[in-house]
């Protein structure tokens, strides 16, 4: 066994790498960070030292990520995302499970994971019958057991090359559809979540539960509160949900993300207080009465 102790510094050096390798340009990192040149310089020899890998190559004056740096981008991102919010007492576990309260300008974001037992303690009808539905298809997307969820589904598809999840279907009674429209819902494939309304903010927290279900090819069940633009005038309105984020695949056999989110105001979350929970219009409700499965 060697001793592999962790750098003092890491933090900070995470926070080089990540800056650097979005980019590109160690001037544009130093006025970022409000640091120096060979601080950043330091940090990355230092984090390559220490992975034994290089992150980087520098030609001709210009910075470029390597294989390597490319792969360990998305979790460094990740680990300075839960470093800050545990720093300041946004995250932390509720029964072993994720919790996060973060504010984000004037829109609150609560997040609880709950163990799956909830779907049916709590879950919505729409909620359990996803949860049958995944079930009996084994997670194929064309999966005639599939067919009858797949209306109210969000499918996306991992890009390697950008980092980011690609919305590749959003069925038309989704929660996103009919809380947006259907003009933003038709046109929201092929695009990255940051990219999709809701903006980068909320997909950073998006990343965190989905990049967990990928990793476990499982099934997680989380219960959501936050503010979201609606209608024309994008009007920030609270909303309520449970979500149901699901490892399925594709009909070439490639991983798919499926999000099934019910919005409803039976929802369980710490630090939340009543009022907030129920400050959702009733109007935006979903009730959803599934079909049966035979």
């Amino acid at each position: 066994m060697t001793n592999r102790s962790s750098p003092a510094l890491l933090f900070e050096m995470l926070r080089s790498f990540a800056s650097l390798a979005r980019t590109l340009n160690l001037s544009e990192s130093v006025r970022e960070l409000d640091s120096t040149r060979q601080t950043i310089r330091r940090h990355i020899a230092s984090l390559e030292a220490h992975k034994g890998r290089k992150l980087f190559s520098f030609h001709n004056r210009q910075y470029q990520l390597t294989e390597d740096g490319r792969n360990a981008l998305r979790e460094a991102e990740e680990l300075i995302a839960r470093g800050e919010a545990w720093l300041h007492g946004e995250s932390k576990h509720v029964n072993e499970l994720f919790y996060l309260g973060k504010q984000i300008g004037d829109v609150p974001y609560y997040l609880q994971q709950h163990p799956l037992t909830a779907i049916w303690d709590m879950g919505s009808p729409l909620i359990q019958f996803g949860f049958h539905a995944w079930a009996r298809s084994e997670g194929a997307l064309e999966s005639p057991a599939f067919a009858p969820l797949r209306p109210y589904l969000m499918v996306f598809r991992f890009n390697d090359d950008t980092g980011d999840w690609i919305c590749t279907e959003v069925g038309e009674a989704s929660s996103y559809a009919t809380w947006f429209g259907w003009e933003k819902y038709r046109s929201s494939v092929g695009k990255g979540i940051a990219n999709l309304p809701g903006g980068p903010g909320f997909a950073n927290l998006l990343a965190i539960p989905f990049h967990d279900v990928a990793t476990t090819r499982g099934i997680r069940l989380d219960h959501i509160h936050t503010r979201i633009g609606h209608g024309d005038d994008n009007e920030l309105k609270a909303i309520s949900y449970q979500r149901l984020a699901m490892a399925c695949r594709f009909a070439d056999g490639e991983f798919a993300l499926a999000t099934l989110i019910d919005r409803t105001r039976n929802v369980v979350i710490a630090n939340l207080s009543d009022t907030e929970r129920d400050a959702m219009d009733a109007e935006f409700t979903m009730n959803v009465i599934p079909p049966r499965l035979d």
